[in-house]
């Protein structure tokens, strides 16, 4: 059986089964997509491959918890990922880091998903950015703020310098919009 010709929810179907393969497959798939999230989060190339570990032992352990019906696999999985990396650079807030390596560079994994499914993820990545900038800067920089700086609600609202009430309607707007225009038709 050709493994990679199945669709995520075959693979995942398998791995709830208890078929380890499926999680080879998985890995193989979103790794790289993974480790590419954690490493923009937080800058660090062991903390990421740390992240990428810990997601994927989440999947195997929680793979039942996924469920088709509320979108696709891969942003099932990236919200597990983004949820990682957001705690570790809340985990460095509290306890900085003896020593990081700065010579440290992000290479790319090797063994990644086909072209197809770069290609797709690719795709998926401009719409959102494309998205991203037809919202007003008011609204997208505080999203961005809370998605990859990860700071809470009330740390965007003392680094603008804007009261919370502000922060939190612009926040719930852009992201209204950004549901809009995604579900757009291309």
């Amino acid at each position: 059986m050709e493994y990679s010709a199945l669709k995520d929810e075959e693979v995942l179907a398998q791995l709830q089964a208890g078929e380890s393969w499926a999680m080879s497959v998985l890995y193989d798939r979103y790794a790289r997509l993974v480790f590419s999230l954690a490493y923009k989060i937080l800058s660090d190339r062991a903390s990421a491959e740390e992240v990428v570990q810990e997601v994927f032992v989440k999947v195997w352990r929680r793979a039942g918890d996924y469920t088709a019906a509320r979108g696709k696999f891969s942003s099932w999985l990236t919200g597990i990922a983004h949820h990682h990396a957001i705690d570790e650079l809340r985990r460095r807030r509290v306890r900085p880091a003896a020593s990081e390596d700065e010579t440290a560079t992000a290479d790319v994994m090797d063994d990644g998903p086909v072209p197809f499914e770069r290609a797709v993820q690719s795709l998926e990545h401009q719409q959102i950015t494309n998205a991203l900038q037809c919202i007003p800067v008011e609204q997208r920089r505080p999203i961005e703020m809370a998605y990859f700086e990860g700071l809470t609600q009330q740390e965007i609202s003392e680094k603008l310098q804007q009261p919370l009430g502000t922060i939190k309607t612009r926040m719930r707007l852009g992201m209204q919009k950004l549901r809009t225009l995604l579900q757009e038709p291309a």
